[in-house]
This record gives C-alpha cells, sequence and structure tokens, in this order.
C-alpha cells in the first residue's frame, strides 16, 4: 500500500553546474519527488562519495536514463515512503540502498530491489558506504571473478573503499589476498584488514613480488595503463583478470600471447548502467552471503572521513587528493 509522502516538499541535491573540479559542485534545492511504481523514498542519514561521481563530475560518465538528478550512487538512512507494489519494507525501516543517481540528497528514490536492511552492529551512517562498493565486489570478484576459496586475489588500490571491501570479503570467503598500496602507513592498513601480502608500489614491483608470492587467480584492477601487462604477466594460468576502472587510462599495448597461452580472462564491467532487476538479484545475493559476514564481524566500512553535504567541495577535494583510505561520507 502507497504510504504517505514525507511532510518535507523539499530536498538538497548537488549538482555539476559543468565539467571540471570541486568548485564546480553547487548544492540547490529541489521538489521531494514521491515514490513511483516499485519505488522507495529514503530520507537519507548519510551517503558516500566514489570515484564515479569524480569521474561524473568531470563530465566523462553521464547517469543512465530515468536516473534521478544528482550526483551520488549509495546512501543510507530510513523509509519515508513506499510507491505502489513494494512490500517488506515499511516506513522507519533502517536500510542503505543503491541509486543510480541523486544520492548527495536528503531524500531520494531508490527502486524496492535495490534497496537493503541496513546491517546489524553498523552505524546507520556508516553504512551509506556499503553498497556500490560491497556490489562492485561481489559482482566483479564473486560472480565474474569466480574467486574460489583455495585461489589468490590480487587488488590494486587496496586502501581504497574497493580496496578495503574486497580484502576484507575475500578473507571471509577463505582466499589468500595480496594487495598494492602507496605508502608504508596504506600498506599497514591492508596487512590489518588481512592481506596476506601487501605491497608498497613505489618502492617493489608489483609483479615480481606477485610471482614470487605464487602469482594470482583473480586480479582487481582500477589503474589500467602499465597495470595490465604486469597483471597479465604475473597471473597464473586459467587467471581471471577484471578491469573495473582506469586511473592511468584505458588505451594500452598488451601482448595476448599471454592471455592466449595461459588461458587469461581479461574482462570489466560497470555497475551503474545495469537494469533495475539484476541490481535486485545482486542484492539479494549480497543479503545472504556478505550481510552474514557483517553481521560476524568479519567485514565493516573503513571510513576516512565525514563532511557535511554542505560541504561537498572539500569532500570531493578530499577525494581527489588521492591521501584518503577507505570511505568518505556526506552527513545530510
Amino acid at each position: 500500500m502507497t504510504q504517505p509522502t514525507p511532510s518535507a516538499e523539499t530536498t538538497r541535491i548537488v549538482i555539476a553546474r559543468e565539467p571540471g573540479g570541486p568548485d564546480v559542485l553547487d548544492v540547490v534545492t529541489r521538489p521531494v519527488t514521491p515514490p513511483g511504481p516499485g519505488q522507495v523514498l529514503i530520507r537519507n542519514t548519510a551517503c558516500g562519495v566514489n570515484r564515479p561521481d569524480q569521474i561524473e563530475r568531470l563530465g566523462f560518465y553521464p547517469a543512465p536514463a530515468g536516473a534521478p538528478e544528482g550526483l551520488g550512487l549509495e546512501v543510507s538512512g530510513h523509509v519515508a515512503a513506499l510507491g505502489p507494489g513494494v512490500d517488506g519494507l515499511a516506513v522507519g525501516d533502517p536500510v542503505c540502498a543503491l541509486v543510480a543517481g541523486g544520492g548527495y540528497s536528503d531524500y531520494v528514490t531508490a527502486p524496492a530491489g535495490s534497496v537493503l536492511p541496513a546491517p546489524a552492529g553498523i552505524d546507520l551512517a556508516d553504512a551509506a558506504g556499503l553498497p556500490e562498493t560491497v556490489l562492485t565486489v561481489w559482482t566483479n570478484v564473486f560472480e565474474i571473478g569466480a574467486l574460489s576459496p583455495d585461489e589468490t586475489l590480487l587488488v590494486h588500490g587496496g586502501t581504497s573503499g574497493i580496496g578495503t571491501t574486497a580484502i576484507q570479503m575475500a578473507k571471509a570467503h577463505g582466499a589468500r589476498v595480496i594487495a598494492t598500496a602507496g605508502t608504508a602507513e596504506k600498506v599497514a592498513l591492508c596487512e590489518r584488514l588481512g592481506a596476506d601480502t601487501a605491497i608498497n608500489y613505489r618502492e617493489a614491483d608489483f609483479e615480481t613480488v606477485v610471482k614470487d608470492a605464487g602469482g594470482a587467480d583473480v586480479i582487481l584492477d582500477m589503474v589500467g595503463g602499465d597495470y595490465v601487462q604486469k597483471n597479465i604477466n604475473c597471473a597464473n594460468a586459467g587467471a581471471r583478470i577484471v578491469s573495473i576502472a582506469f586511473l592511468k587510462g584505458s588505451r594500452v599495448e598488451v601482448d595476448l600471447m599471454r592471455v592466449m597461452l595461459k588461458r587469461i580472462v581479461l574482462t570489466g564491467s560497470t555497475l551503474r548502467a545495469r537494469p533495475d532487476a539484476e541490481k535486485a538479484r545482486l542484492a539479494r545475493a549480497v543479503r545472504e552471503t556478505v550481510w552474514p559476514w557483517i553481521a560476524a564481524g568479519r567485514l565493516a566500512p573503513v571510513i576516512d572521513s565525514r563532511f557535511a553535504l554542505d560541504d561537498v567541495r572539500s569532500a570531493h577535494a578530499r577525494l581527489d587528493g588521492g591521501e584518503h583510505s577507505g570511505k568518505i561520507l556526506l552527513i545530510c
């Protein structure tokens, strides 16, 4: 049954008025849109800040058709209203959700299938750092990468939001983990999170270290550039290399002979533009497998910093600087 819309009539959202740096971000006011069929309106407590938001701000990652206006892909908060046909949720429920846009806001609509119960034992604001990262790691490492407990995962950017999540999820699964990071402090964080081997890529050649450690069976890469060939070189026979971003560029020259001889799968994916039904399937899988890991204390979001929604430019400056470890949150 459709529930009443909230008493608030407007919501703050964050837009990029043009492509550029953090200074192009503006907080503007829009009417609250009631939830449509199969949608949930969420009164946000917090929202996660992610690399895709940065890329969208720069003008290279347009929102899919029908997405809510504004930046932001993951939120936590309370259900404010339900659209027709939504079952299993009630107004007031604490939740976190994956959204296709508009997450930097006071209120946002989300497809019901992408709404998850806020996990017990995690602060509701911190839960905003889970949906986008956990679903990304799940689909790329566990589904596409098919990581087995007896295999080794190599994850680059080990102290990013994705990296800290991937390390914990792979260890909860029973796999061995090798992670790369850029400072001694970040290497130490990877080790505290469970990485069996953590490599400072500024001081050591990760390709050599990974080979000496027995190679990698699944590689989660967000770097691209020259890492593509180095990943191929240190991958084991039958390995799966999954690209999810290209911080050093997506146009590369590689020797594909090694891919053929090692029978390597070289692939990649994005999450945002997938159909709602596919995101709902992923959310169900995460709730069934990953939420129990959280309940057991084997996984928790690593929070770097928190900023007020009105201070979104500072949050993006922190993201751009690359010094953060874990998730950056906006508090609504």
